[in-house]
Parts: structure tokens; C-alpha cells; sequence
């Protein structure tokens, strides 16, 4: 209940948008390969984004 009005840090962020991203990926890589492989590509950037920031 404390953290109820806590802001999310960058690194939160990330992580969320990382995992949606993967998630975005696994499920285009039924129907169109190449967009998932962009997906993975972007998941990939982002997970960069975090490791700078540690």
C-alpha cells in the first residue's frame, strides 16, 4: 500500500517495455518471422538501455 503513488524508475520501465517486447515477439513468430525478429532486434536494444544503466 506504501508504493501505491511510487513512481517507476527508468530502469523499471525498461524492464517492462523488455519483456512486453519479447512477449510481442514470441507470439509474430507463428505468423510473420521477420517481425518478430525486428521485435527481438528492439528487445535487444532496450536490454543495452538497461545494462548502461547499472
Amino acid at each position: 500500500m506504501f508504493g501505491l503513488f511510487k513512481k517507476k524508475t527508468e530502469k523499471e520501465k525498461l524492464e517492462i517495455k523488455f519483456k512486453n517486447l519479447l512477449n510481442e515477439a514470441h507470439q509474430l513468430s507463428t505468423v510473420n518471422r521477420q517481425r518478430s525478429d525486428e521485435k527481438v532486434q528492439e528487445a535487444n536494444e532496450v536490454m543495452k538501455k538497461i545494462e548502461e544503466l547499472i
